[in-house]
């Protein structure tokens, strides 16, 4: 079985394996922004509230982390290597639940979401786990239910958004590093 195919039968799985009435209910949801905003405005007050050293730095660190890699993810890849998404492939369409209202265009490879929650969540990890501890990595887990969510609803093969994940990975520790070299968060009093 070569990638394609694997791929194809992980998404089968996941898609139509996994299928139950909650997760068809609860999945479009989480993958959409009025369920993820909410923890990002969280993030920013959390951050304001709680942290008084190089807090604005912070922000503008976090802001350019997803700028880069929704630019890196939609413009640059998507851009140049275009995959078809689950919910537009033909050879898909006698077992795949598409639980969105839409099914888009843009290429499937890679998932901008994947990319920019994954890149969200390891510039928060490797900057506040000194002082969140072992809580820091549910970072990953909120990333990780996002993307599960995005091949569950029919809209990403697992490999574009493990691909996506990846590349957030790498592109949320390369700024996180940096802030932390050169800025770092000191505590409100």
């Amino acid at each position: 079985m070569n990638l394609q195919e694997t791929d194809k039968a992980i998404f089968k799985f996941i898609n139509h394996g996994l299928s139950n009435p909650f997760f068809d209910q609860v999945m479009p949801f989480i993958r959409n922004q009025h369920f993820w905003s909410p923890f990002y405005i969280f993030m920013v007050v959390f951050i304001l509230v709680n942290f008084k050293k190089n807090r604005g730095w912070y922000l503008l660190f976090a802001i350019g982390t997803v700028i880069v890699s929704n630019f890196v993810s939609s413009d640059l890849i998507k851009g140049n290597i275009y995959r078809l998404r689950p919910c537009n492939d033909a050879s898909l369409a006698s077992y795949i639940n598409v639980l969105v209202g839409y099914k888009p265009q843009s290429s499937s490879f890679t998932s901008s979401h994947a990319a920019n929650h994954f890149a969200m969540a390891t510039f928060f990890y490797y900057t506040l786990k000194n002082y969140l501890g072992k809580l820091s990595y549910l970072f990953f887990v909120w990333a990780f239910v996002i993307c599960f969510a995005q091949v569950y609803v029919g809209v990403h093969f697992p490999f574009d958004v493990f691909a996506g994940g990846v590349i957030g990975f790498v592109l949320g520790y390369l700024p996180a590093r940096n802030f932390n070299k050169n800025y770092g968060l000191v505590r409100a009093a």
